[in-house]
């Protein structure tokens, strides 16, 4: 759940900074190219205030009059003026008149060379209100115009125009986006940090809840979850969990009860029943066929009461975990079981049985075994063979019994281990159909598990698992014992 979580706060953290981020970066971008602006305005402002008292042309013919004399030095001003600001600042700059003619410039007077100057002369020229130009951002290689008008008397004698390049201005822009993007890539670093924080707190008390869930749904009913921390939801959602819990362990408690104190109590009146029907069969002739049949029901009710009770007290007891040499055990329950093959003509053989250790209780582990290799000797035919072995990897051990008997149908292989549940080609066998079931409890109460599944060419193959690490929660009931 993490690993869907995390990235969706990741995302979400990302949008909210980019559709931060793009609005100061357009912003800044933008405030960057209004100061220039600002600075060459006033720049033209000061150009038109001195360009505004030289109105008239200069010409090439000599005169006596000392006022065209003073308006040539008042030129001459104005053009040291504008050469001076191009050797400073590298702008480009002239003073136009009405007709498109230089008035002064420097470097030259060529300086309507573009649609965009052109725009602002004609802005200039014709009183419009002066509209900014279009931004220039860091990849474009534009150049800035600024015109202001020249006015004299209320009319527009001429138009001061300022060419200026960019490369600084783009220069700070892209400046200015470094700082916001080292500043929104050190908020995403605390935004993450700040998601994984988050995440774990949230999600804590659901990784516990699952690995509780699994405890239980594996047999380990005595698992709650533990007081945390997170949400209050979620604190509330462990409460109700863990009362849950604990009523489903009552109900199990009290079936597990009901079924051992009925399985004990109906074995008296059954034991007397049977002593009964024995001392009838003394009046009748032998070879009575129906008190035959009455004494093998009994019998087999007996069996059925018998595997009840040791279901319920499996299902109950607790497992005494020790570290096992599961080999060696195979060994000894196969010999055990050898004399019983051979009078059904079954060779009963062992391979691999190495010391292979595991952790599991040796009582329960060998019953368990005797099920399983009583119920592959019910179904293997004469002359066949039931193979036992046993291997280990890294984290489970297992013991494998293989048969040549009938086998089962898939249908059948996910039925088996039923409780009462026997296939329908078997009925002749004898069986309640519990045996199965309580070696199943018996492993799982070890942490162990069995499964089925066909053998090559035919017959089944069950095979025991049992962990080679102490679970943790026996290791933990071993300690509380201790103490």
């Amino acid at each position: 759940m993490r690993t869907r979580l995390l990235p969706l706060l990741i995302v979400l953290m990302a949008g909210v900074l980019l559709a931060l981020g793009f609005p100061l970066a357009v912003s800044l971008a933008a405030a960057q190219q209004q100061r220039v602006m600002v600075d060459r305005i006033d720049d033209t402002a000061r150009f038109a205030g001195h360009a505004q008292f030289v109105t008239e042309r200069p010409t090439d013919s000599p005169s006596t009059d000392s006022r065209p004399v003073r308006k040539d030095e008042r030129l001459k001003r104005l053009e040291r003026e504008l050469e001076r600001y191009h050797e400073v600042y590298g702008i480009r700059s002239a003073v136009l008149y009405r007709d498109g003619v230089s008035m002064a410039a420097a470097p030259d007077g060529r300086i309507l060379h573009n649609k965009q100057a052109e725009r602002a002369y004609e802005q200039a020229l014709y009183g419009k209100s002066r509209q900014a130009p279009e931004q220039v951002w860091p990849w474009q290689r534009q150049r800035l115009y600024i015109a202001s008008p020249v006015i004299r008397e209320g009319d527009v004698v001429a138009v001061v125009v300022t060419d200026s390049p960019t490369g600084k201005m783009r220069s700070q822009i892209l400046r200015g986006w470094l700082i916001i993007g080292a500043g929104e890539a050190a908020a995403m670093l605390l935004a993450i940090g700040a998601a994984l924080r988050l995440t774990g707190w949230v999600l804590r008390p659901v990784r516990t809840l699952d690995a509780t869930t699994h405890d239980i749904a594996t047999g380990r009913l005595k698992s709650r979850v533990p007081a945390a921390g997170g949400p209050p939801e979620l604190r509330s959602l462990v409460r109700s969990f863990n009362e849950m819990a604990d009523n489903v362990e009552d109900v199990l408690e009290q079936q597990r009860a009901f079924v051992a104190d009925a399985s004990h109590q109906l074995r008296n009146p059954l034991a007397a029943l049977l002593l009964r029907i024995e001392l009838l069969a003394l009046e009748l002739p032998d070879g009575n066929e129906e008190i035959a049949s009455v004494r093998t029901e009994g019998k087999r009710l007996a069996r059925v009461l018998d595997d009840l009770l040791d279901l319920a007290l499996a299902e109950h007891a607790a497992a005494d975990l020790q570290l096992t040499d599961i080999g060696e055990l195979a060994n000894e329950r196969a010999a055990a079981w050898r004399p019983l093959a051979e009078t059904k003509g079954v060779r009963l053989t062992c391979e691999g049985l190495a010391a292979t250790t595991a952790w599991a209780d040796p009582i329960a582990l060998s019953s368990a075994l005797d099920a399983v290799l009583d119920n592959a000797l019910k179904f293997t035919p004469e002359g066949e063979t039931v193979t036992v072995t046993a291997d280990s990897n890294g984290d489970t051990s297992t013991i494998t019994v293989t048969d040549g008997g009938p086998g089962l149908t898939e249908d059948e292989l996910t039925r088996v281990g039923d409780r009462f549940w026997r296939s329908n080609r078997h009925q002749n066998v004898t069986g309640s159909g519990l045996g199965l079931s309580i070696t199943r409890a018996l492993l799982a109460a070890g942490g162990g598990s069995i499964r089925y599944a066909h053998n090559t060419p035919r017959g089944l193959r069950v095979t025991v698992t049992v962990p080679r690490t102490r679970p943790a929660e026996q290791a933990s009931h071993g300690r509380t014992a201790r103490a």
